[in-house]
């Protein structure tokens, strides 16, 4: 009986370690509105389920992801801190959306190959949803 309810303790104890690795690592975009000025936009946080990349889209009020106008790459895991450099400039109260996408079917590793629409390096999404923080330029 001690057996058993020893087995069943580490069982219990293993799963909940599990769904707390989970909740606490779930895929996620953390930004807050920021002065661009410098050519480039940062987000603070961002948990990624594989290699991939942060995309900054513009958008508006649509939500709609637009063109790309930056791009950096992600390790698996957490990262923080992630900057992107811009291609172009960015005025004073536009809005960026800066997105999870992955590494996946591109033609090479290592290389952003995502053009708007396209499936490589596309975004990643999460029960139908976009991982993604929008935000504001200062």
């Amino acid at each position: 009986m001690k057996t058993k309810l020893t087995a069943l303790s580490i069982a219990a104890a293993a799963l909940f370690a599990t769904s707390a690795y989970a909740m606490h690592h779930e895929l996620s975009v953390k930004a807050s509105d920021q002065d661009v000025s410098s050519g480039t936009v940062t987000a603070s946080e961002i948990m990624a389920g594989a290699n991939g990349w942060m995309v900054v889209h513009r958008t508006d009020k649509s939500m709609k992801p637009g063109p790309v106008v930056g791009y950096a790459p992600l390790k698996k895991g957490s990262n923080t801190d992630v900057t992107a450099i811009l291609t172009e400039p960015v005025k004073e109260g536009e809005m960026l959306m800066l997105m999870l996408h992955g590494e996946d079917g591109g033609s090479k590793t290592g290389g952003f190959e995502y053009t708007l629409g396209a499936k490589e390096d596309g975004p990643v999404k999460a029960d139908g949803k976009l991982i993604m923080a929008v935000i504001h330029a200062k």
